[in-house]
């Protein structure tokens, strides 16, 4: 389903006879696989050009145009809205006349921004529309970014607050409540997620310690700090973010779980929100799931073309099990997400049990796992059963229940996609056998294994050349006949990667497919390590095998490869 803007975008073409019923099918299929906006998919395949999209959602909107290259903004106009209102909303304030502020935005088919920025000023508001780049340009103009400003925000509020203390007690929720409300505190809460999720952060941290309170998010595996705020902060702006996503505030002795929807310059996303109460208070982690970011497309992922058409064999069977494996964070959910995406057609039914929903998937029906309540996913699957489908995504194989329930969906005519945690592909099979799975159950219906792993890119802007000495070469345990005339690489660090060398993240994987031969050591419960060298002898790339292809192919460097994965 098209968000409300892009329904009326939809709208606006078909009345305008811009596009025909199958040319907006094909942006909207597009749309859901990629969860890009639709006016950037309709630029993309040449439908329409930007300056003609732009004009025609001007007309439609009885507004104006504008060139933001030509257009210098007053900066008593500049004033009137500060920094994180203009990133949080993705707009700029243009001119002020009788009473009206005229502002550029990059979603200007939003009425809600138009509204809410008349609740803030409490003048009129009229929008008009300018190129979405040309709006982020002139927004890193006139409201730069500077560290000093956030340095600011946090002395002003530590002033406000350095007197106060919160006890553990239910007396304290009112007055819990009135600081986490207070303006400083959501606008400081609002500039760190704004940050984060700009830097397309995959998790926020907020850590109480004993003298210190820190806030860090992880980008490409990595977490980077930001400026500390003082721990007398630490209970308002926890309290500010379980009120965002529902939580009982005074509750400060049990792990919470929560969610929070917010829109982020215009775009939607999704904060999957963990309290754990800890020696100094409460630890939160944000997980920031943001569409955006993730491409649901298994061509994307960076799997080996020969491994990718082996899942995609896979994945086509009629009935079967196949499970994806990894440490968390690996990207498995990732995987298997795109993998539905791709199997997923009018002919056949869908069906997920998941902890949580990551992701809403266009046709395919999610169930949300609450162990607490008693839906495990060993009775989720014994519903999906009588539900008539074709294709079962259990999220997790934890137990035996869970596991014989998998392969009892396989052996009637299902095909199951699962995760579980194992060091690598072929541990699979003996972590199963550990669970009490007979080896007969497991030969006869599991079918394939991808181990993966998540390493980060090297940058492309910055990355360097250079030849790996002999010590480099003994311990990625390969010669210097198989490097060849391949050349090694590093990053050196550049504001693109934010000095980092690193920029974006790929997949390593190992495929094990269950053929006669595995099936034949399987039933002689033979160890892992029997396995996998089977699986080589048979043709498998084991994971650190593909971070040396990824090394070679001037991907990644061999400080990640060797950091992730073993010999």
């Amino acid at each position: 389903m098209l968000d409300p803007e892009s329904e009326t975008l939809k709208s606006i073409l078909l009345t305008e006879g811009i596009c025909d019923e199958g040319q907006i099918l094909e942006a909207e299929e597009e749309y859901k696989r990629t969860g890009k906006p639709l006016s950037e998919i309709l630029i993309d395949f040449q439908m329409i050009q930007e300056d003609e999209l732009l004009q025609l959602i001007a007309t439609f909107l009885g507004t104006d145009l504008v060139d933001l290259t030509k257009v210098e903004v007053e900066k008593r106009v500049v004033d009137m809205l500060d920094s994180q209102s203009v990133r949080m909303y993705g707009v700029l304030p243009l001119s002020f006349d009788n009473d009206t502020l005229t502002i550029a935005s990059r979603n200007p088919l939003n009425y809600h921004i138009a509204d809410e920025i008349h609740f803030i000023l409490s003048k009129d508001v009229r929008v008009v529309v300018a190129k979405e780049a040309q709006v982020d340009a002139a927004i890193e103009k006139y409201y730069p970014v500077e560290t000093e400003t956030m340095h600011d925000m946090l002395q002003n509020m530590e002033v406000d607050v350095a007197e106060k203390e919160f006890k553990d007690t239910e007396e304290s929720a009112t007055e819990l409540e009135s600081m986490a409300n207070e303006t400083p505190i959501v606008k400081l809460v609002d500039v760190i997620m704004y940050q984060a999720i700009k830097a397309k952060a995959s998790d926020i941290h907020f850590e109480p310690f004993e003298k210190d309170f820190k806030i860090r998010y992880r980008v490409d595996g990595a977490l980077y700090e930001m400026a500390p705020p003082s721990k007398n902060l630490a209970v308002p702006i926890i309290s500010r973010i379980k009120i965002m996503s529902g939580l009982n505030i005074s509750e400060r002795r049990l792990p919470q779980d929560g969610r929070i929807q917010i829109k982020i310059a215009g775009r939607p996303v999704d904060l999957r929100v963990s309290c754990l109460p800890t020696a100094n208070g409460e630890s939160v982690v944000l997980r920031v799931l943001d569409r955006s970011v993730v491409n649901l497309d298994l061509d994307v992922l960076g799997i080996g073309q020969d491994v990718l058409k082996d899942i995609r064999r896979i994945i086509h069977l009629p009935n079967g099990i196949f499970v994806v494996t990894g440490p968390t964070g690996s990207g498995k959910t990732t995987t298997l997400y795109s993998s539905l995406k791709e199997i997923n057609s009018i002919e056949d039914k869908l069906l997920t049990a998941e902890d949580p929903v990551e992701y809403d998937l266009e046709g395919i029906i999610q169930l949300p796992i609450h162990e607490s309540i008693g839906m495990t996913f060993g009775r989720a699957l014994r519903a999906f059963l009588r539900q008539d489908p074709d294709v079962i995504m259990i999220g997790e194989i934890r137990d035996l229940d869970t596991a014989q329930m998998a392969i009892q969906a396989s052996l009637t005519g299902h095909f199951v996609f699962s995760t579980l945690h194992t060091n690598d592909a072929p541990g699979t099979v003996t972590r199963l056998i550990d669970m009490g799975v007979e080896p007969f159950l497991i030969t006869s219906s599991l079918v394939g294994v991808l181990g993966q792993r998540l390493i980060r890119k090297v940058c492309e802007n910055c990355k360097t050349s250079f030849d790996p000495t002999d010590d480099d070469l003994k311990l990625l345990n390969i010669t210097r006949e198989e490097v060849g005339s391949n050349k090694f690489y590093y990053g050196k660090g550049c504001s693109v990667c934010n000095e980092t060398g690193y920029k974006g993240r790929k997949a390593l994987t190992e495929l094990l497919m269950v053929t006669n031969p595995i099936r034949h050591l399987i039933m002689q419960r033979c160890p892992t390590q029997v396995l996998k060298e089977k699986a080589r002898e048979l043709g498998m790339r084991t994971v650190r095998e593909d971070g040396v292809r990824s090394i070679l192919n001037g991907e990644t460097t061999m400080e990640e490869v060797l950091k992730y994965t073993t010999a």
